[in-house]
């Protein structure tokens, strides 16, 4: 049997009467439900799984190969453990752990599968899920730790199955990639190769892959700047001011190093034999007796980033050279060139890193990954990730955490990035600049077309932010990227998954840590009467019909137009088939009024978005309109076009 079979023939094996009520969103039984649904999960799940089974297989999304698929992508952000978290008791709290009758209230597996058949409801045809590998516990940050603490790479995270089922998470995991393919959903899995946990079970034969410091150091107090405490090491302005000025122009080849207190912290590895954990945590004795411990991490660019230290990862150690052994800017990002030699490689740390994503290939058949910070790892062990990925399926896709939008993560390999536009999707005059942007050069990445993501505050939390996101949400599918769902949106979601950026003193405050859904358990409204479901099943309907035209990033495919209004946003996307006019208001608080002109013939326009009544133009199309509250029109050329196809 498949492993989707295998959790079919489970839940109606298994089935048995439960002690207490079980609830799911009526989203998750229909699309157009919002009221919790009374269900037996038994019952509920295996019609999820029989009606995937029994439907007619949807083909995958395609390119021209080399993971370039991505370019036509339509992308749900999933994170498994609060995506798919529900109330099932609905006796108001989020239970920790299976319930008596073996039922998780957190996000598993399982229910994931079960969400699978919303997200093509909306168009979805990738699936961008954060880790799902085994989460440490040493330096844990809220009730469940993050999940970018990776205790061990190439497992699974065990809280991610149903006890009530007796299945191991591999299997259910296996049978969630089954699902998604049969329903053409792709699956990318995110992965972090850079740090560790700190409590990482490779420690125990491999301690000379992590930094180790002096156990007594204590670890520098929030608000401190303590030289002899441990933390982000302390530069004197001098350095500093160099260091920042060779990274500018890529000269790595006498960095700065920090001063010699914070450089005395460190030590050599310990032996594995003289490496054991206490109270949770891996300490190590030297040969001279000296006791030692991994330290935790820390934004390491620019050197003196303000950022809260990271108590629960640490660095891996990439490098092995005497003056390098320490953690600082010049060892795991602006790798200096003394340190950086094939020679100085950690080689069979290098080949672990290697074989994480091919072992995942080949037992599940995921389809890409995203590689946080993988701009940071070094180039040649970037190369043969991707190659050792790229052997297996000449298709695969790799996305990279790298907000600029550049021709050297092309170099690299990389079929997307984040890119910056999540950030000025509230900024007008930004989002002008990278319109203007887009029909003057052709970007050589795809980007993520988002107004949030995990790191971000929500879009819901701007000013008018019924407006602004119906205003992104329109937008996004119109530019030359990919449009990108972060989880939650579509249910008008407040509470930000992490506040790692552009977060102020006030957002901060509001959210501390371990509050956070990156760290603790926590559920989305998912009952709530209002929501975004239908608008984005119909804008995504729209990029999937149009996606020849708005995929392509040729500059010739897209023209400004301009307002007599200055908070009129106008452009064109438009081929030898399609045309479509977009006429934004970026005031999300009052009515504008006013006449956009657009640099195409005379022809009617019908509207798409927006918009009751056609549009007639002249040799420049101009008409009158009025928007309220950053309302966004879409108009398609009203001329006979030749019949258009989605994948």
């Amino acid at each position: 049997m498949s492993a989707l079979e295998t959790i079919l023939a489970t839940l109606d094996k298994r089935r048995r009467k439960l002690t207490q009520p079980y609830y799911v969103p009526g989203l998750w039984v229909d699309a157009r439900t919002t009221a919790a649904q009374r269900v037996d999960p038994y019952r509920f799940y295996a019609d999820c799984v029989r009606n995937i089974l029994n439907a007619e297989p949807v083909p995958l999304v395609q390119g021209p190969g080399g993971g370039e698929w991505s370019r036509h992508a339509r992308v749900y952000n999933l994170f498994p453990r609060v995506t798919a978290a529900f109330d099932h008791a609905q006796d108001g709290r989020l239970t920790i752990g299976p319930s008596p009758d073996g039922w998780r209230e957190t996000g598993t597996l399982l229910k994931c599968i079960a969400l699978l058949s919303y997200l093509q409801s909306m168009e979805i045809n990738t699936v961008h899920l954060l880790p799902i590998t085994a989460v440490g516990r040493d330096g844990r940050k809220g009730t469940l730790g993050s999940p970018y603490a990776i205790r061990d790479p190439y497992r699974l995270d065990e809280n991610l199955d149903e006890p009530a089922l007796g299945l191991d998470v591999e299997t259910l995991f296996a049978g969630f990639v089954e699902a998604a393919h049969r329903l053409g959903i792709r699956v990318v899995m995110e992965f972090v190769l850079r740090t560790a946990a700190k409590d990482a079970d490779w420690v125990a034969e491999h301690p000379d892959w992590v930094y180790w410091i002096r156990e007594d150091i204590p670890d520098r107090q929030p608000g401190s700047h303590d030289p002899n405490s441990y933390g982000a090491p302390i530069f004197p302005p001098a350095d500093l001011h160099r260091a920042k000025e060779l990274v500018a122009v890529h000269d790595f080849s006498a960095l700065p190093a920090p001063p010699k207190v914070y450089r005395a912290m460190f030590t050599e590895p310990p032996r594995p034999e003289n490496v054991h954990r206490e109270d949770g945590r891996w300490v190590g004795v030297l040969d001279d007796g000296t006791r030692v411990r991994i330290p935790g991490a820390f934004s390491d660019y620019p050197p003196d980033d303000t950022q809260p230290p990271w108590t629960d990862v640490t660095y891996l150690r990439l490098y092995d050279h005497p003056d390098f052994n320490y953690i600082a800017y010049n060892t795991i990002r602006m790798y200096d060139r003394r340190l950086a030699r094939p020679e100085n490689a950690v080689t069979d740390l290098w080949d672990a890193i290697v074989g994480i994503i091919p072992s995942y290939q080949e037992r599940f058949g995921i389809d890409g990954v995203m590689i946080d910070m993988g701009h940071a790892l070094p180039t040649p062990l970037k190369q043969r990730i991707v190659a050792a990925a790229r052997a297996i399926n000449p298709d695969f896709a790799f996305w990279d955490e790298n907000f600029s939008i550049s021709a050297l993560s092309v170099e690299e390999g990389y079929n997307a990035v984040v890119g910056y536009v999540m950030f000025d999707f509230h900024l007008p005059d930004r989002l002008r600049e990278f319109l203007r942007k887009v029909t003057t050069e052709r970007l050589p990445i795809p980007f993520f077309s988002t107004a949030e993501n995990h790191n971000t505050p929500r879009a819901y939390t701007r000013p008018f932010p019924l407006e602004f996101v119906h205003y992104a949400l329109a937008l996004s599918v119109v530019l030359p990227g990919i449009p990108y769902i972060h989880s939650g949106f579509e249910l008008m979601e407040t509470k930000p998954i992490n506040t790692g950026l552009n977060f102020s003193e006030e957002m901060l405050r509001a959210n501390p840590t371990e509050t956070l859904p990156l760290f603790s358990e926590w559920a989305y409204d998912w009952t709530r009467k209002d929501n975004l479901v239908q608008s984005i099943r119909y804008a995504f309907g729209l990029r999937k019909k149009y996606d020849a035209l708005l995929s392509d990033p040729d500059p010739a495919t897209a023209a400004l137009g301009y307002g007599d209004n200055p908070n009129l946003i106008v452009f064109v996307r438009r081929n030898r088939e399609q045309q479509l006019v977009v006429v934004a208001s970026s005031n999300m608080e009052t009515v504008e009024r006013g006449r956009a002109h657009v640099p195409i013939e005379e022809h009617p326009l019908v509207p798409l978005w927006g918009a009751e009544q056609a549009f007639q133009g002249r040799q420049m199309l101009s008409f009158d309109v009025e928007l309220y509250n950053g309302r966004v029109l879409i108009l398609e050329d009203g001329r006979a076009l030749r019949p258009v196809t989605g994948d």
